[in-house]
């Protein structure tokens, strides 16, 4: 308790506190909070501008732009249902290859490779990651297809009574049949799409795995667990975010890869679901495609099917971010 002037008891209240940041810490937290709104701007600038020139043919088109599989702008029949399918089923073939080369990768570089393995092996990585896309699209056209055309041939033979792995007009017993059926098709696009994944998911996901507790891992040794059982108990569910992160952000680059598919496909404008069957489409490779010979309006459609997959994109990134920060090795490297 404490007096007033006119001698009555008054309650104590806590003082308030204040701390100085001082000069550096202002400039950084300004610094900090400018760079943040100057990303938010330019991602809304990029999808405002998008949106404005894709305006012309969203007007004309309306709802059935989402289900009109056909590409005729000047036509006035257009629509991104058969390039988004194909958009999809290329990036989901990528991730089912890239992933599991990805924590594979991971694993051996941040538990098993010795010390000066494990820096080459990083450096390697990372080359492969700033590797441009068209040097794997050209990889993929000139040497790989050739390669995977017997496993595709196999694929059909024995796994096409399953309906996405079922060629249509094809033979697979034949040995004569042509084996133009298997070409340019979505198997061989999203194979090459994973070579660019790869190197990204896999450096997201061992550094998460490097920061696995020290103690968690003495600990589990001390309780007689073998290597691959620390990493089954410690390491692989503290990097549980990580690895869905990585899977996440290399889904994002599949879905936008242009250069790389473009060069592999065979557009055909209907959806086609048979990922082993020669036809594929997809959005990024429609627009370098077109964006040549595209008219006034035909601009506009183009701008809308980007409109589309910047907005893929973006789901697909904040989905990635917030599975991270509610998981373990999110909060803990944040």
């Amino acid at each position: 308790m404490t007096r007033d002037t006119s001698g009555t008891a008054a309650p104590d209240r806590p003082r308030r506190l204040y701390a100085d940041p001082g000069l550096p810490d202002r400039v950084f937290r300004g610094v900090a909070r400018s760079g943040g709104g100057l990303v938010l701007a330019v991602m809304l600038l990029v999808g405002g501008f998008l949106l404005y020139r894709a305006w012309q043919a969203l007007s004309r088109a309306g709802w059935s732009f989402l289900t009109t599989e056909a590409w005729e702008p000047d036509a006035g029949r257009f629509g991104i249902a058969a390039v988004l399918v194909g958009t999809v089923l290329i990036a989901l073939v990528a991730i089912a290859v890239a992933v599991p080369l990805a924590v594979g990768g991971a694993l051996y570089i941040s538990e098993y490779a010795p010390p000066r393995l494990r820096r080459t092996l990083i450096s390697v990585v990372d080359l492969m990651a700033a590797v441009p896309s068209v040097v794997y699209g050209l990889w993929g056209l000139f040497f790989f297809e050739g390669k995977i055309l017997p496993t595709a041939r196999w694929i059909a033979a024995y796994l096409g009574w399953i309906p996405v792995f079922r060629v249509d007009g094809a033979d697979p017993s034949d040995p004569l049949a042509p084996e133009s059926v298997y070409t340019s098709s979505t198997l061989v696009a999203g194979v090459v799409v994973a070579l660019m994944v790869a190197p990204i998911a896999c450096s997201v996901m061992r550094e998460v795995f490097s920061q696995a507790p020290v103690g968690e891992r003495e600990g589990a040794y001390a309780l007689g667990a073998t290597r691959w059982g620390m990493i089954r108990s410690v390491v692989l569910p503290f990097g549980k975010g990580g690895m869905i992160g990585g899977t996440m952000l290399g889904l994002g680059r599949a879905l936008g890869e242009t250069i790389g598919v473009y060069l592999i496909i065979s557009p055909v404008f209907e959806i086609q679901w048979h990922v082993v069957q020669s036809g594929a489409s997809s959005v990024a490779a429609l627009i370098a495609l077109r964006y040549g010979e595209a008219s006034e309006f035909g601009m506009s459609a183009l701008m809308a099917a980007g409109l589309a997959l910047f907005l893929m994109t973006l789901v697909v990134n904040f989905a990635a971010s917030s599975i991270v920060a509610r998981s373990r090795s999110g909060a803990t490297s944040e």
